[in-house]
């Protein structure tokens, strides 16, 4: 089976060629080009589906994935105006790269695309109710429930980013004190800045921190970096990270029972300072048969998660 991918992003997309035999995926090719955001989203389609011609592939495709920021229609195959997408209102893409190739194409918000990638062939495969977290720039989830991707009424569920975890706290999906605020890079970051200037009231300079910076010259990365090498405000940032989001995780144990949760990017990257923290937390406040029988763990895709996911939304 030939399956092709369009990742689409604000300022990069991506055309990925892949294999699929045996339940075994072989990614072929992958091809990338700027977003121009200057042309119509049409002319921009034409464009990917012109480069899509060009990759490797034994003989036609079978299906089409393509994974896209929200909001989106995946029932209808329409992209309906994302942030970082100015311009792309009501496209209808998968109507339109189907006019070309003439086989099924699947339309899916890049976190469900990504759930769906690490379900079925990352650190989810075999599992039959898995929640997938994001955690990078922001705090995104897809959920797959009994063995099928659940992309709720308008393709809204999974938003957790949004709940609010604490009455006052970084900032994050437009809400103070949100799962996205405590638990992203953008919410890392402003607990560090915050943070650090506690200990400069008191005379103290963390190792990622100096006189006269902004919000803007700390990052999730800087933090880390620190923590790993033992600074102690470093340390607490990323220990108040992971104590909210054992808070999280322990609202989606209750509601889901999910056999696992799989998180990427900054847990994946920083582990060791984040899950002591998660776990106590889980043990304390989530429901004790269904936190017995989840596992919480870090994603296996890696950097290739969103060529994966791209194809993963082929097979659907």
């Amino acid at each position: 089976m030939n399956l092709l991918g369009f990742d689409i992003g604000g300022t990069k997309c991506a055309v990925i060629s892949a294999s699929y035999i045996d339940g075994e995926i072989k990614l072929l090719e992958k091809k990338k080009i700027a977003t121009d955001l200057t042309i119509s989203p049409e002319e921009m389609i034409d464009k990917l589906i012109e480069l899509a011609d060009t990759l490797e592939v034994d003989g036609k495709f079978d299906s089409i994935g393509i994974s896209c920021g929200g909001p989106l229609s995946s029932a209808r195959g329409v992209i309906l105006g994302p942030p970082n997408l100015l311009g792309w209102d009501n496209v209808e893409i998968c109507k339109q790269i189907n006019a070309h190739y003439g086989v099924p194409v699947h339309l899916q918000n890049d976190a469900n695309a990504c759930a769906v990638a690490e379900w079925k062939f990352g650190a989810g495969k075999g599992s039959n109710n898995m929640i997938f977290l994001t955690f990078g720039t922001g705090l995104g989830a897809g959920l797959i429930l009994d063995g099928k991707l659940y992309a709720g009424t308008n393709d809204n569920a999974g938003e957790c980013g949004h709940i609010r975890l604490d009455r006052f706290g970084p900032v994050g999906f437009h809400k103070a004190g949100s799962f996205e605020g405590f638990c992203s890079g953008g919410g890392i970051a402003q607990l560090g800045y915050t943070m650090a200037l506690e200990q400069v009231q008191q005379g103290k300079y963390p190792s990622y921190f100096e006189k006269g910076m902004t919000p803007a010259d700390v990052t999730a990365k800087t933090v880390g970096d620190a923590a790993d090498e033992g600074d102690e405000t470093a340390i607490k940032v990323y220990a108040t990270c992971g104590e909210y989001l054992g808070k999280g995780l322990s609202v989606l144990i209750d509601i889901l029972n999910p056999e696992k949760i799989v998180i990427g990017s900054i847990f994946a990257r920083s582990h060791n300072l984040i899950w002591e923290h998660t776990k106590k937390v889980i043990d304390e406040e989530a429901l004790a048969p269904a936190a017995a029988v989840c596992e919480v763990v870090p994603a296996k895709l890696g950097e290739q998660i969103g060529d994966y996911a791209a194809i993963a939304t082929a097979l659907l």
